[in-house]
């Protein structure tokens, strides 16, 4: 087996971490969305959000609550948390990363080892990928700063042999799982091609909002894939493993697998993808009101934004302003909007992004959203209910 070459993109990678952490913004950047004003109130939604069910409470931990959202930094202890198998706990003097596989030089490093290595930052909007697809999932969704070694060089100190076509992260946390009629017992894991895990903007991530990983959030060490969605940013890594197959673990090829049903030359047919990269998305976060007046705000991710905009009782669609001043890729924007003449009784709101392609987020109706069977990637135009007295 021969080693794979480093290419000039390659070294480009490893050597132009520093410059790239210039470009992302530092937590003392906060930045309050709108914040209340004296005499402002917040005009709570009609359509609140229902208390999880079981056995799904055993994997939501808390949400974020959209009326509460003033500031563009999610404070950690009100980021949301998933956890598939349970939290595992850690000797974090004995706690290891290890790359393996088809390596030349297989590693085994210690947190320090990891800390020693170049910094880098990014602020990311992580979103889980059932986030609004199920009634009782609708702040799976937070903004933070976070902070690691980039994984690229690391995997070029590993070597990847020509043999390797994709990388797998697997976690600490292990569960049971059923493959037909057998039972088995293993860790969560993802994969990754080799050339979206070598990726300059993804990070061995031990840092989050100026503080170490909580125990909730992956410590003492997670992936951090900007732009894809939470299930792909694995917490509490143990090992990386290059592989020389398509990886068709649990995670990949049985769940979080979006269906969908389409029409080809007036047949049905049955489509399957494993998710990976988040989809533009947008949702009114909260409405206020001072002296008689209104205003409704949000946030718009998931790609590049370019505007968004809102319908009231599904009239004509209004401008947002958005807030130009912070300038992160990956980082969601908030925006807000006027709402004058707000006549008394019950409204609509909706809200819909749209990014510096053209590409528009789909209406509930869009056959991308209506002929999908999964609540995976429910990107669709979001519409709350409230109030006006």
């Amino acid at each position: 087996m021969g080693k794979r070459l480093t290419s000039r993109r390659d070294a480009m990678l490893a050597g132009g971490a520093t410059v790239a952490a210039l470009a992302f913004l530092r937590l003392d950047r906060l930045v309050a969305m709108a914040p209340l004003q004296p005499g402002e109130d917040v005009v709570p939604w009609l359509d609140q959000r229902p208390e999880v069910p079981q056995p799904a409470q055993d994997v939501i931990g808390q949400q974020l609550v959209w009326e509460e959202l003033d500031s563009w930094i999610t404070p950690t202890d009100h980021f949301f948390t998933i956890k598939h198998f349970g939290q595992p706990t850690f000797d974090l003097q004995a706690w290891r990363l290890h790359i393996a596989g088809l390596v030349t030089q297989p590693l085994s490093l210690t947190l320090d080892q990891l800390k020693a290595r170049p910094r880098q930052e990014v602020t990311f909007t992580l979103e889980c990928s059932g986030n609004s697809g199920l009634p009782f999932l609708t702040g799976g969704i937070g903004n933070a700063t976070w902070a690691g070694t980039p994984l690229a060089p690391v995997l070029q100190e590993a070597g990847l042999l020509d043999e390797g076509k994709e990388i797998v992260f697997y976690a600490h946390d292990v569960g049971a799982q059923k493959v037909r009629d057998m039972e088995l017992t293993a860790p969560f894991a993802r994969a990754m091609s080799i050339a979206d895990a070598m990726s300059p903007n993804n990070l061995l991530c031990y840092e989050m909002n100026g503080a170490p990983l909580d125990a909730g959030h992956g410590a003492p060490l997670r992936l951090l894939a900007p732009g894809w969605y939470g299930i792909a940013n694995v917490k509490w890594l143990d090992r990386i493993e290059v592989i020389d197959t398509r990886f068709m673990g649990h995670f990949m090829a049985r769940d979080y697998v979006t269906i969908r049903e389409e029409q080809r030359d007036g047949r049905p047919v049955w489509t399957e993808s494993s998710l990976g990269r988040a989809l533009l998305k947008s949702a009114p976060a909260r409405v206020t009101r001072k002296d008689g007046a209104y205003r409704i705000g949000g946030a718009a991710w998931g790609a590049p934004v370019a505007g968004v905009e809102i319908q009231v009782d599904g009239g004509a669609w209004l401008p947002a302003t958005l807030d130009e001043g912070l300038g992160s890729e990956f980082a969601w924007k908030l925006w807000s909007v006027a709402w004058p003449n707000a006549t008394p009784g019950e409204h609509t709101i909706t809200s819909r992004a749209t990014d510096t392609v053209g590409n528009v987020q789909p209406a509930m109706t869009d056959p991308r959203i209506a002929n999908k069977r999964t609540y995976w990637e429910s990107n669709g135009q979001i519409t709350r209910r409230v109030a006006v007295a």
